[in-house]
């Protein structure tokens, strides 16, 4: 057995090592080892670690008036002024608890006014969109 010393983050260990000649003698002393590890697969991250995940939000709506459902910041501004949009189409993603929400238009028509732009910050039942 040859003895060793080394150095790791500025501690010193003194280590023994012993040549064996065939795989299957075992060493002359018993020596206790680790096992080795275990090559795992990524885990998937629940949803709730997971940045960025894209979910359809219902919009609060009054009369053509869209308003935010949650606090959060615009991420983008998917429609401009005049636009016609259809139901189901995304007005705005508004990023809040680390994910994105698309703010879709509940119902056909005209974009009359947009109350928000890009990185703006809302609160809920801010008015974010009015169509007509």
């Amino acid at each position: 057995m040859k003895m060793f010393r080394v150095v790791i983050n500025g501690s010193e260990y003194k280590v023994g090592i012993e040549e064996l000649a065939d795989e299957n003698i075992a060493p002359s002393s018993p020596a206790k080892t680790s096992p080795a590890p275990v090559a795992r697969k990524p885990e998937q991250a629940s949803s709730a670690q997971q940045k960025h995940v894209t979910s359809k939000v219902e919009p609060a709506v009054l009369g053509g008036t869209i308003v935010a459902p949650m606090p959060g910041t615009v991420l983008q501004v998917a429609v401009n002024l005049g636009d016609k949009v259809t139901k189901g189409q995304t007005l705005v993603i508004l990023e809040a608890m680390k994910m994105e929400n698309e703010i879709m238009a509940p119902t056909d028509g005209v974009v009359h006014e947009l109350n928000v732009s890009q990185g703006a910050s809302v609160n809920a039942g801010d008015i974010l969109v009015v169509l007509s």
